[in-house]
């Protein structure tokens, strides 16, 4: 039997043996690895663990988890190997750009390109633009997409207030572009993201990419936060490339996309130089090398493949794809509704937002309350209610400062607090769930949210190494 047929058996398997350990019920939530974890609380006994912080890292699907589980064994190197493992992992893994594809229903030519996470994917993207490109990117974004653009001639947009404020902003934006000798404009690009992973909010991300091509312009969506809540169609949106990571879709094994037109990644020198990324090599006459690479996606995928990753992400969007967008999305608004109306309910909490209480959105949610510092608020979720949060300006500093209305030059740090427990600080909580999410898990936060703001914390609390913890002295 060839690997290729004995790649299809393995898949089969992998999806029969998902299927038997599946929750049998067909409502969400999805099966995620650690659902019935229980840790410590500082007031004595065990809780199960609420993990709300699905915007940094998002936990495995069971899916996911027993499909790599049972590919594990036939482990072996990817695209330069005889050996029959290597063969069918070589088919696994291209089988899984396939799947990828697909799940981004991406245009015929469009290459998929693997990569550690979604910073990586937008550094590669980067590396490959044209020396003269001109790049136009919101302050609004998540630092992966808002600082990879350092060696071109960057514009940064102001924060709209609305989404039509967005289009407008970008529109005037392109509109000055600098003219070329010719009268005409070089090459640009627009990187914008699809949802905020400070408040949530969807970005009108077919309305950019249409005044984007409408000045000459390319685009590139961060979808991060956007690929675990909502399908993402190339098509459809008409962007010129997609990022994401497998970390916050559920396949937590280091590994991200970044897909789209091929023209600009298979004109531009590799992002790695290496083996893979090379067609042929040779010695010169002279004693140096001459390198002929490759022009698929190989060109920007140098050395070993992470092909446990790439799988998982493959595994993830088939989880997500049969499940169905329609029911994960109509029952994550549920939680939403749930979280926004228990938090409405506390006058202290102040939640950020940039486009208004009914812009649409994902499950993220980020607050201040009054009186607390955020750490020391996050640090008390955490310790005396088995909540997991996230606490600090969650590396988009600029929005953070901005919906915070704080000096743009105010120092912070990603993820940690600057001040003692009950000091000011530039900081935020946020919130996050998605398809794995009890109704459990929510209404405990809102319950807690409430019970601490009006009694307060149970234990004393200091701040070690940049972070807020329970004083257990």
């Amino acid at each position: 039997m060839s690997a290729c047929s004995n790649a299809a058996a393995l898949a089969s398997a992998v999806e029969t043996a998902s299927a038997e350990s599946a929750d049998p019920c067909c409502a969400a939530p999805l099966p995620v690895l650690g659902r019935d974890v229980t840790v410590p609380l500082v007031t004595g006994g065990e809780v199960t663990y609420a993990a709300l912080d699905y915007a940094a890292s998002a936990p495995a699907l069971q899916r996911v988890w027993d499909d790599v589980a049972a590919y594990a064994p036939y482990y072996g190197s990817v695209h330069r190997g005889a050996g029959y493992l290597s063969q069918l992992s070589t088919d696994l893994f291209e089988n899984s750009r396939e799947t990828v594809a697909e799940f981004l229903d991406c245009r015929p030519g469009d290459q998929v390109v693997f990569t550690r996470s979604t910073t990586d994917s937008l550094n590669l993207l980067a590396r490959t633009i044209p020396a003269d490109c001109e790049v136009f990117v919101f302050e609004t974004e998540h630092h992966a997409s808002l600082l990879p653009w350092q060696d071109a001639r960057v514009t940064y947009l102001n924060a709209p207030r609305t989404p039509a404020q967005a289009v407008e902003t970008l529109e005037l934006a392109l509109a000055g572009r600098t003219v070329t000798i010719d009268g005409g404009y070089g090459p640009a690009l627009v990187c914008v993201t699809g949802a905020s992973n400070v408040t949530g909010e969807l970005w009108p991300v077919k309305e950019l990419a249409a005044a984007a091509h409408a000045h000459g312009a390319r685009i590139v969506l961060d979808a991060a936060q956007l690929a675990p809540h909502h399908p993402v169609s190339v098509k459809e949106l008409d962007v010129d490339w997609v990022a994401f990571s497998g970390h916050k879709l559920y396949a937590p094994f280091g590994s991200g996309v970044l897909a789209g037109r091929a023209d600009w990644l298979q004109e531009a020198e590799p992002y790695l130089a290496g083996g893979g990324a090379s067609r042929k090599v040779s010695r010169r006459a002279d004693g140096g090398v001459d390198v002929e690479w490759h022009t698929t996606a190989a060109r920007h995928e140098a050395g070993s493949p992470n092909v446990i990753g790439v799988y998982s992400i493959a595994s993830a969007c088939k989880a997500l794809t049969e499940a169905g967008f329609e029911g994960l999305v109509a029952r994550e608004q549920h939680l939403i509704a749930k979280v926004r109306a228990g938090l409405a309910e506390v006058p202290e909490v102040k939640v950020l937002s940039l486009f208004g209480d009914d812009a649409p959105r994902v499950g993220v949610i980020s607050f201040v309350v009054e009186g607390w510092n955020s750490s020391h608020f996050a640090a008390a979720l955490s310790a005396e209610y088995g909540i997991g949060v996230r606490d600090g300006l969650f590396c988009a500093h600029p929005l953070v400062r901005t919906l915070l209305g704080s000096d743009p030059g105010t120092q912070g740090e990603c993820g940690a607090p600057e001040a003692a427990p009950g000091e000011r600080s530039l900081n935020a909580i946020r919130v996050s769930f998605g398809a794995g999410t009890p109704d459990e898990h929510v209404e405990r936060f809102v319950g807690a949210v409430k019970e601490l703001v009006r009694d307060g914390a149970q234990w004393k609390y200091r701040t070690e190494d940049g972070r807020c913890v329970p004083d257990r002295g």
